[in-house]
């Protein structure tokens, strides 16, 4: 029997992985009124790429409005009967949208981290018509960036400022946008094009952009099912500086931010920021490291434990270490790393590639523990199931009640069977990052010859360096770091190998002297 009039519902360019699109939600209006019986698809991921809601849609919606679904590439019609592929074939759609975010995230880290620009260039640049990873300044643009910091270098507020640009005719940035045929988001086309508002001049103000820098991972999503970003905190953005030509020149752009009471993150003496700022981590607690310096003397410079209980926190120790001496051990461990990509290729492909399947084991062990989890809580509630049933049968529990609680754990035990499910699949399927440790590679062989530590260097190839309170051993200091690279981890060079550790030491207080220690692995 075949089917008339016919509605199409679509979502050009939306996310599976979201429930919440305009094209979804028409057609579910529709299915409450009831003015539909089927909904045809060309497979279940048209649907979602959302295990559970799609789950819930088929299992529950569906048959209660009465509703046959027919999935044509799946072969799966409800008419037919229930089809026991259906949820499979909602996880694997799920899982697809999961790895293709997760390789994603991985790429954007390795070129975050390599100094590519992450988003789109701010009012006042363009990308490289022969570069697209090289910002150009736009002229025309450039030319109204560098008149709103004139303008507050003279004492005007943005307030003024805004109303002058838009007594002047000049069209907003999206405005601006639009008319040289570039979509971005932001307020309606309805908005007057000339009408100029505050929050767009404190924007253009606070972007360190201007002064030629790269600023990557200002922002996070916490899921690749949330698709709202979150502020990021400053000490984890990484800051590429003099990439690109600046529209503003940094002493003015400084000197505008301590104009308006900017709360900038602590500088040095010569205005810099540290370049191990949000890759120090305390080997205790977890918590980042914060950067100081010596009020009385600004020369010296230090990272403590943002958790030490001396500060309100819960952590034991301040995990206390130098600029200078992380600056003489991290070069002289990329030194050694390097000298052992150089000198050992075989060894080194070995090795990486060896931890690299050390981190897949640690990832199958961490859901092997998940699964064990899971099926303890699903044996736990059928104990309970069977209590309540037997303090019902005893009378010690009303009919209501247990029909109450019965109906919420058999709902926890479906949820759990869907999670056993998804977590055992994910046990089966074999983990491989061998891409990455090649890529590790070649760019541990860019570093060969270096002398100097740079932020680049340090991003491009350390992930996060854990920092252990300095222990007084034998009547010496030590103080030991655990390195860990990107994509493969903390790695032990052998020993057998002529390749020495750095050696350190720092006098760090009046009379106290720290040598590094090497925190191995096989320790």
């Amino acid at each position: 029997m075949g089917y008339t009039n016919l509605v199409i519902f679509t979502d050009d360019g939306v996310s599976g992985v979201t429930m919440n699109r305009p094209g979804f939600n028409e057609m579910m209006a529709e299915l409450d009124k009831g003015h539909a019986s089927a909904v045809f698809v060309k497979d279940m991921s048209r649907l979602g790429r959302n295990y559970i809601k799609v789950g819930r849609l088929m299992e529950e919606y569906f048959p209660e409005h009465n509703i046959r679904l027919v999935a044509i590439s799946d072969a799966i019609d409800t008419d037919e009967g229930e089809n026991e592929m259906a949820p499979i074939k909602n996880l694997f759609n799920e899982w697809y949208a999961r790895d293709i975010s997760k390789k994603r995230r991985i790429s954007n880290k390795i070129k975050g981290n390599a100094g590519e620009p992450m988003g789109q260039p701010p009012y006042g640049y363009i990308k490289d018509p022969d570069n697209p990873k090289r910002w150009i300044v736009d002229e025309e643009a450039a030319r109204v960036v560098r008149r709103i910091y004139s303008l507050t270098i003279e004492g005007y507020g943005t307030e003024q400022i805004a109303a002058k640009l838009e007594a002047d005719g000049i069209l907003t940035p999206r405005a601006y946008w639009l008319s040289k045929g570039v979509n971005r988001p932001g307020k309606g086309k309805e908005q007057p094009p000339t009408k100029w508002n505050s929050s767009s001049v404190i924007k253009i103000l606070s972007l360190q952009e201007y002064c030629g820098d790269i600023l990557n991972f200002k922002t996070y999503s916490k899921s690749y099912k949330l698709k709202k970003r979150i502020e990021n905190d400053r000490e984890n953005w990484v800051v590429f500086k003099d990439v690109h030509t600046p529209i503003v020149e940094r002493s003015i752009w400084e000197q505008v931010q301590e104009k308006r009471g900017k709360a900038r993150k602590r500088k040095t003496n010569d205005g810099d920021t540290c370049m191990f700022s949000g890759l120090l981590v305390c080997a205790d607690c977890g918590h980042n490291l914060h950067f100081h310096f010596n009020q009385g003397n600004p020369d010296i410079k230090y990272f403590n434990c943002s958790n030490y209980k001396g500060n309100r926190g819960t952590c034991s120790s301040t995990h206390y270490v130098r600029v200078d001496f992380l600056e003489q051990v991290v070069l002289g461990e990329i030194r050694r790393l390097t000298k052992f990509a150089s000198r050992y290729e075989a060894q080194f492909a070995e090795a990486v590639m060896g931890y690299s399947q050390k981190n897949a084991v640690s990832e199958r062990q961490t859901m092997q523990r998940e699964l064990y989890a899971l099926q303890a809580r699903d044996r736990e509630l059928d104990t309970l199931f069977e209590k309540i049933y037997e303090d019902n049968v005893s009378g010690k529990l009303s009919d209501e009640r247990f029909a109450r609680m019965g109906r919420k754990y058999e709902d926890e035990q479906k949820e759990l069977a869907d999670k056993i499910k998804a977590t055992k699949a994910a046990l089966e399927k074999s983990t491989s990052q061998a891409v990455t440790a090649d890529m590790f590679i070649s760019i541990v062989r860019k570093y060969t010859r270096a002398k100097k530590l740079t932020p680049r260097m340090l991003n491009e190839l350390i992930e996060k360096i854990e920092v252990h309170q300095a222990e007084k051993v034998n009547g010496v200091w030590e103080q030991r770091l655990t390195i860990h690279y990107n994509c493969i981890g903390a790695i032990d060079i052998p020993d057998v190998l002529p390749l020495p550790y750095p050696e350190v030491s720092v006098n760090t207080r009046k009379g106290v002297v720290v040598t590094y220690v090497p925190n191995t692995l096989t320790a």
